[in-house]
């Protein structure tokens, strides 16, 4: 079933979709919901119990604060992707989807890595901490688009597939803008990267995969708030811990050694 601008005004009571801020479509039967592409000021939206199977139509509701949708028909992750935007939102509901799996731990740092700024995820009485999403960062998958929307991507893209991919100027954008996606911020034009923009450097300068991550997250922390840059540094502490606990262990690994090698 369809959601018209009829019921849409209807249940909110409302004399324009411009006005609405809430609504609750719960257990309607809805399979298109394409009318929230004209909903941008839609701030809380229950939509559980439906047949839902993409969220691209939410993808411009940039006041959404909360968003409920238990038991739908989602059936990947990748369409969070069109939640990365919605810097607002908070608390969503994404339980009792396909998309959800079976690996409830997985599922969960997964969420979190597409949309860090989440305080709520599910039924769950705890918010999210900042170590959970440093743990996120590092052991949630990673979210991809959607099929569909590459293809359009790459249509609008200007660039055959093999000098886009080849092209270092590219690569660095791409090391850049999946960062700020998994951060729900901007992606950045090609016009920010001055320091690859001549035909002459991009010959000098091959693709480095090190290089470009490194420049990427520089370029990156110039934007971040101090709540997200809070979560950066939890993360970094986390991974710096780990190098350090294999260098002790390789150093205690060589003294043992040594000694075996002195009493025999």
């Amino acid at each position: 079933m369809k959601l018209t601008r009829k019921q849409v005004l209807a249940k909110a009571k409302a004399s324009d979709l411009e006005s609405v801020k809430k609504l609750n479509c719960w257990g309607c039967n809805l399979t298109d919901i394409s009318i929230f592409s004209q909903m941008a000021n839609i701030e809380v939206l229950t939509l559980s119990v439906n047949g839902i199977l993409s969220l691209s139509p939410l993808a411009g509701c940039l006041s959404l604060c909360e968003l409920y949708l238990r038991r739908n028909k989602i059936p990947s992750l990748a369409e969070l992707s069109y939640l990365r935007p919605l810097t607002r939102l908070r608390v969503l509901w994404l339980a009792e989807n396909p998309c959800c799996g079976t690996n409830s731990s997985q599922y969960r740092l997964t969420v979190l890595r597409c949309l860090p700024r989440l305080q709520k995820l599910d039924n769950q009485g705890e918010l999210v901490t900042e170590d959970e999403l440093a743990l996120a960062l590092m052991e949630g998958e990673e979210v991809t688009t959607p099929p569909d929307s590459v293809q359009k991507q790459l249509s609008t893209n200007g660039l055959p597939d093999a000098e886009t991919e080849n092209d270092p100027l590219n690569y660095n954008m791409e090391e850049t803008n999946k960062i700020r996606e998994e951060l729900g911020m901007k992606l950045l034009s090609r016009d920010k990267f001055p320091s690859l923009s001549s035909p002459a450097t991009r010959e000098n300068k091959p693709p480095m995969k090190k290089t470009h991550t490194l420049d990427a997250v520089l370029l990156l922390l110039k934007d971040l708030e101090e709540e997200e840059l809070h979560i950066v540094h939890t993360a970094t502490q986390n991974r710096l811990q780990t190098y350090t606990l294999d260098s002790e262990m390789q150093t205690d690994s060589l003294q043992t050694q040594k000694t075996v090698d002195i009493q025999h």
